[in-house]
């Protein structure tokens, strides 16, 4: 498979699809490729078909639409352009069946290890430092924005997503999501000493 081309696809199809951010600094693409590096590297720790873990992390994020669940618009953007590509039918049905449910966080369903990873890398890129940059630079966009605000949002963000650990489908998601909460933790703890 040739990566080069399927990621050129991924920057197209989160450029031209309907999802609007919230925030002008955040990128689909930018996200869909900080995910496929964790993907990547919990791959290495745990196993598993890393095409299929690399084909679903990059393709997890190109459908949206503002009616039907963006898993199920991406799955099926995601088996057209892989048919396309002469891909195994195999690999086809597994990188679908993985966009399909990958936002399902809660699931108690039976996964494969490559949709537990790619879901794991979904979810750390919620959290850690992006997360604090994010919450920065969203508050100083704001009106009356200060490094207090900025600590207030830091802080609810911890608190909001520290339970969200048990989100976590691996061991070594569970204990880099747990590493990434001590930062964060660490940063709060700091940021309070030098505002307060």
């Amino acid at each position: 498979m040739n990566y080069t081309e399927v990621i050129e696809y991924v920057r197209q199809m989160t450029a031209e699809n309907g999802r609007a951010s919230n925030y002008p600094f955040r990128s689909r693409y930018d996200h869909t490729m900080r995910v496929y590096r964790w993907a990547i590297k919990l791959q290495s720790k745990l196993g598993g078909d890393l095409d299929i873990i690399a084909l679903a992390a990059l393709l997890h994020d190109i459908g949206w639409d503002d009616v039907r669940p963006h898993g199920e618009v991406g799955a099926e953007l995601a088996v057209e352009y892989l048919d396309s590509k002469g891909v195994d039918s195999d690999v086809i049905k597994r990188v679908g069946e993985i966009i399909m449910i990958h936002d399902d966080k809660d699931t108690e369903a039976d996964l494969s290890l490559e949709c537990k990873i790619v879901m794991d890398a979904d979810l750390l890129d919620e959290v850690g430092a992006i997360g604090v940059l994010w919450d920065a630079m969203a508050t100083a966009g704001e009106d009356d924005a200060s490094y207090k605000k900025a600590y207030y949002r830091i802080k609810n963000y911890y608190r909001i997503n520290k339970p969200k650990i048990r989100r976590c489908k691996t061991d070594a998601g569970r204990a880099e999501y747990a590493r990434r909460m001590q930062m964060i933790e660490g940063f709060i703890a700091q940021l309070e000493k030098e505002l307060f």
